[in-house]
């Protein structure tokens, strides 16, 4: 207990010694309660009273002599005073309060003394607890009034009226100050934190930065805004650029100088969000949470509270740096970059070029954006993972929809090329030239710290070489920095100059002239095209016909035009397509028309058909494998004549233990002897017991080794007889399924 003390403080502080309030003794003392610890409780709410309120730190510590006066020896009195400068309405913070209830609760206190109720706790909850802990141990409680037996029901009701009242005081001066406050805050005129950009006056006004370049920079930070549309945006260029915020310390030695900070992402969220910066007087923005805060989350305990709960909103109240309605936007803008259900989001990385803009045509929800393994991006509707029931809604892949929206959109900025290169010059020149005051800003700064510490230098004695040399080196240091500055700013002049030269001129026509090249050029990435589409789109509508591969789509333009569209979606197979009837009638009459495979895929491509999948054609194994499947033709298996040791791919698979798959792949290859049969072109593969042998090695090596490289020796197939395709031996598919078992 290296806070405990068994003494007063300092005599230098100690008053004069004087009597206790109450008589030298009490019948309620005990013999046994003098063989325990007296434990005098010492506390004052707030630093600024520990320095000033001396008189009542004093009486508190003579509180000792009391103990003394009642009993105790001098040693066996002990003083708790960690808790100073703590407040007493709870006691979470109070280390030495809750010791206090320890030594209690083990049966080690007499008596606990306190100036009066309030240095004790000015909870009810705190109070309650520790008169229920001493009357079950049977400790004391004494103030300056008297000795008191929290055992005892009258004792126990006095000190449970000291304890209301105690707790009352404390509500009574919290609403007291709070009142005042909120009035001050209705007249406009209650400044506790002020935001960057701003300094208050000794008026108690508040007014813009002296400083040009802080105010410039905050200037900066919206106008980019504006323009990159995501907090994040503002951020990296800000970082990237080497832009610096101008922050005026509200604590600290430093307090109220302006320094020169790497900008933060919390600071940056605070300026778009005050409305100090729209002119606008606003208290009441950010509110305690009591649950929160009593569930020991103290940076959860605050909660934004919407614009009509605010209790105070005064527009035109503060210098602005932008107009509410401007304001009014970028809070709307941030709201709907938000990760939320109903928000559109920030534009993100990613293949998939409309996310967050997609709305299901079926329940009118945001469509989410999906990526599983390799593919560029799905949109699907969720509602039914929100809502817990069936599956409604269908979703498309974003590759055809995205080029629909990309083909319509480069058709609709085309008349604009002229102005779009125009434009863009403009713009370069424009953010150059507003670096370029950045930079000529912060040498001019560089510039006038080292006069500063130049004439300091020579105002000193030159004599007096203690203080000399040291401003000396602060000279060197300043001119160190203004050195640094200006080969930065001539390094920056160099790489960006203000005007734009002949070919960067022409460089930027040419690409303003070539839409869909700019577009498709890898220095675009994603983020750029989806803040293209944002620009000009707000949302697109999509509903599938049904399950089938047809979706209609609507483009709600900028300004209230809307389009409307059709794509096709890959689907799983070709009962979902809305011609499936029609095909299959097709392939029966070209199958009797006599037509080969290869023929009737060139006419099913003429006429618009199109197959599942990933495929965009037709092809003849497309063909031959839906005649098969769909039993157009007229037998079902072709006749073959199988020579020796050669198999069906089916059972020859099934012999080696793989999958059919496995077989084409070492077909492929050519790792295995394979030719087609000439009527429908089934694969018929040779091996004989040797080649068998071959191929279970390498079926084991492939697997015991999958990202390793196959030797040769397994992956090169002897040289097959010549007479290992005659006709030795004549099988229907049905009798060679007999040579596999």
């Amino acid at each position: 207990m290296s806070s405990t003390k068994t003494c007063p403080p300092p005599s230098s502080e100690a008053p004069a010694p004087r009597a206790p309030v109450v008589g030298l003794s009490s019948s309620k003392v005990q013999s046994w309660h003098l063989d325990r610890w007296a434990f005098v409780y010492v506390r004052q709410s707030s630093p600024q009273q520990v320095l000033e309120h001396r008189e009542s730190r004093l009486r508190q510590y003579a509180l000792v002599d009391y103990a003394v006066a009642l009993g105790w020896p001098a040693d066996r009195v002990q003083v708790i005073d960690e808790d100073q400068g703590q407040s007493g309405r709870d006691a979470e913070h109070r280390a030495g309060f809750q010791r206090l209830l320890a030594e209690v609760a083990i049966d080690h206190v007499g008596i606990v003394l306190g100036l009066e109720m309030s240095r004790l706790a000015r909870s009810d909850k705190d109070w309650h607890h520790l008169l229920e802990v001493c009357g079950i141990f049977g400790t004391l409680v004494a103030d300056q009034d008297g000795v008191y037996n929290a055992a005892d029901p009258n004792d126990r009701l006095l000190l449970g009226l000291k304890g209301m009242i105690s707790s009352v005081e404390l509500q009574t001066m919290r609403n007291r100050l709070e009142k005042g406050k909120l009035s001050k805050a209705a007249r406009g005129e209650l400044f506790l934190d002020v935001p960057v950009g701003y300094v208050k006056t000794p008026a108690g006004e508040l007014a813009l930065d002296p400083d040009e370049q802080a105010r410039s920079v905050v200037g900066l930070i919206f106008d980019k805004f504006d323009e990159l549309g995501s907090l994040y945006g503002v951020y990296r260029y800000l970082i990237g650029n080497d832009v610096r915020l101008g922050i005026r310390p509200h604590h600290g030695p430093r307090r109220g100088e302006l320094e020169w900070r790497r900008p933060a992402l919390p600071t940056l969220y605070k300026i778009l969000h005050h409305p100090f910066y729209a002119g606008a007087y606003a208290y009441g923005r950010c509110q305690i949470d009591p649950k929160r805060q009593r569930e020991h989350r103290s940076r959860k305990a605050r909660k934004s509270m919407p614009i009509d709960q605010w209790k105070a909103l005064l527009p035109g109240r503060v210098p602005a740096y932008i107009t509410w309605e401007r304001y009014e936007r970028n809070q709307e803008r941030l709201r709907q970059n938000s990760s939320r259900w109903a928000a559109t989001g920030a534009a993100r990385k990613g293949a998939a070029l409309l996310g967050g803009l997609v709305i299901c045509g079926g329940c009118g929800i945001r469509m989410q954006v999906r990526y599983t393994g390799t593919q560029p991006g799905r949109y699907d509707c969720v509602r039914h993972l929100r809502h817990g029931h069936e599956r409604r809604c269908r979703g498309l892949q974003a590759s055809s929809l995205d080029e629909l929206v990309t083909r319509q959109l480069l058709r609709a900025l085309e008349p604009a090329a002229l102005d779009v290169s125009l434009g863009a010059a403009e713009d370069v020149r424009h953010e150059r030239k507003r670096l370029a005051l950045h930079w000529q800003q912060q040498l001019e700064r560089a510039r006038y710290d080292a006069q500063q510490a130049e004439r300091r230098y020579r105002a000193v004695d030159a004599d007096n070489r203690l203080v000399a040399r040291t401003l000396e080196q602060q000279w060197e240091q300043a001119l160190c920095a203004e050195r640094q500055r200006q080969e930065e700013y001539d390094r920056f002049v160099q790489q960006k100059p203000l005007e734009l030269t002949t070919g960067e001129t022409d460089r930027i026509r040419a690409l303003a002239g070539d839409l869909p090249a700019l577009w498709r050029s890898a220095a675009t990435t994603a983020v750029d095209r989806k803040e293209i589409l944002r620009c000009l789109i707000e949302r697109v509508v999509v509903q599938v016909q049904g399950n089938t591969e047809i979706v209609d789509v609507t483009i709600h333009w900028a300004g209230g035009f809307v389009s409307q569209h059709q794509v096709e979606r890959p689907v799983a197979g070709y009962h979902q397509m809305r011609d499936h009837d029609r095909l299959v009638e097709r392939l029966r009459e070209l199958q009797a028309a006599g037509q080969t495979a290869a023929r009737v895929a060139e006419r099913l491509n003429h006429e618009g058909f199109h197959p599942t999948g990933r495929r965009t054609t037709f092809s003849a194994m497309t063909v031959r494998q839906l005649w098969s499947r769909w039993q157009l033709s007229g037998a079902r298996h072709e006749a073959v004549t199988l020579g020796p040791d050669e198999w069906w791919l089916s059972d020859l698979a099934r012999k080696l233990n793989v999958s059919a798959s496995t077989m084409r792949r070492w077909i492929a290859c050519r790792w295995v002897h394979c030719r087609r049969s000439p009527q429908h072109g089934y694969h018929l593969l040779w091996a004989d017991a040797d080649e068998l042998d071959r191929l279970g090695r390498l079926r084991d090596q492939a697997k015991l080794y999958p990202r390793r490289p196959l030797p040769d020796a397994l992956t090169t197939p002897p040289r097959r007889p010549a007479d290992a395709g005659g006709p030795n031996r004549t099988k229907t598919r049905q009798s060679a399924q007999s040579k596999a078992g």
